[in-house]
């Protein structure tokens, strides 16, 4: 019994080390969720894609809370790719000397990060697959390879919905679907909100609403035609533009464009909205997303409209409680719709209740833990364990 607690307790002390292509402070959504839980169990550093423009190489550590520390690497701009793999490989060297890192976990999110750390020797690695990045705009050609490669490094992948799952399931053993899940607590603030931001309070209703990152993803002609043929009806856009120029997105007078908002008050902005959208483009950059917007938008009580994303037709669409619509005439019968449900289907958020009732990150995380614990398990030897007793000892007098 006792060896077996020393071996529980040494797992617990194994770091983990996050390496991702999205920025903490950007958007946020599921590495976020994940790694503030997994940092409520053991030290946790978020790495990011390089900065460019300074000088000397330089590695900025910025705490997030307790046991979470972001890693933002300073380039200069100029360098070649091997000599960019090499210095992200030093700085890395660099953090584990500094946090004195003995073992550890690589958690991936995205495989050009392989680049810098082929060399290093995690206890396990997980790949969390949340996108086909290789689909979206600008993806580095060589990314194919590289997740071939990370496939065969990992020994856990976690698939962030359904779609993605079938997919990756052909090309590891050892694939696992978790799809987005939601805060229902956060969101569910939004059916008790009374005023809106500033910024959108002053709009007429009905008002239709997104939050999220603004993209190639999104249906741009839908969007034009539905501001087009209802101009009473307001079409609000919270978030970031990326990849695209704004200038292309459709400029109409009841068309909005608010800006990026922090994740505290999405719930006041989406508590102001009578319609959420979901207005996609059916492409390859959509083929596999699974939308954490969908549980989100539910969680906050607002009836949803969204385009045949896969992984929103099933379950959502097929459960009944987001209506499917793909033109712009069956976006406007589906609005039309939408604007009634709370008066004339009192059951409506009943149902989504019940369907919510069993999703959420906390319960992600939980899941995702138990299946990283038991392949830890697999991998602590008893030298390990052995070398961890004496730091134990002296840990509990």
């Amino acid at each position: 019994m006792g060896s077996e607690v020393t071996t529980k307790r040494s797992m617990s002390s194994i770091d983990l080390i996050c390496l991702s292509h999205l920025r903490w402070d950007f958007v946020h959504q599921r590495p976020q969720h994940l790694m503030m839980r997994c940092a409520q169990e053991r030290r946790v550093f978020f790495v990011e894609e390089p900065i460019y423009g300074v000088s000397a190489p330089e590695l900025e550590v910025v705490a997030r809370g307790e046991n979470l520390w972001v890693m933002k690497p300073h380039l200069p701009t100029g360098l070649n790719p091997a000599d960019v793999e090499l210095t992200q490989e030093e700085l890395l060297e660099h953090l584990l000397e500094q946090f004195k890192i003995r073992h550890y976990l690589f958690w991936y999110y995205t495989p050009m990060a392989l680049g810098f750390t082929q060399h290093f020797k995690p206890k396990i690695v997980v790949y969390d697959c949340m996108d086909e990045l290789s689909a979206f705009r600008g993806a580095p050609p060589q990314l194919v390879a590289c997740e071939r490669e990370l496939f065969q490094r990992a020994q856990l992948v976690f698939a962030g919905g359904h779609s993605l799952y079938e997919a990756k399931c052909k090309q590891h053993s050892r694939v696992y679907e978790f799809p987005s899940s939601v805060d229902r607590a956060h969101f569910g603030q939004a059916r008790h909100s009374t005023t809106s931001p500033a910024d959108q309070d002053a709009l007429a209703r009905p008002r239709l609403g997104f939050f999220g990152v603004i993209d190639e993803r999104m249906d741009i002609e839908l969007i034009a035609g539905l501001a087009d043929v209802r101009p009473d009806w307001q079409i609000i856009f919270v978030g970031p533009v990326i990849k695209i120029d704004p200038k292309t997105l459709p400029q109409r007078p009841n068309i909005h464009y608010l800006g990026s908002k922090p994740y505290a008050e999405l719930p006041k902005y989406l508590g102001g909205w009578d319609v959420a959208l979901l207005p996609f483009a059916r492409n390859e950059a959509t083929r596999f997303i699974s939308p954490t917007k969908t549980p989100e938008y539910l969680a906050g009580g607002k009836p949803v409209i969204s385009t045949s994303i896969r992984d929103v037709v099933y379950p959502y669409g097929q459960r009944g409680l987001v209506q499917i619509a793909d033109t712009v005439p069956e976006f406007v019968a589906a609005v039309e719709y939408a604007l009634q449900i709370h008066t004339h289907d009192p059951t409506w958020c009943v149902r989504v209740d019940e369907s919510l009732a069993q999703l959420s990150w906390d319960n992600t995380w939980q899941a995702m833990s138990l299946l990283i614990e038991i392949e830890l398990a697999r991998s602590w030897t008893p030298r390990h364990a052995a070398q961890a007793m004496p730091v134990l000892a002296v840990a509990n007098e």
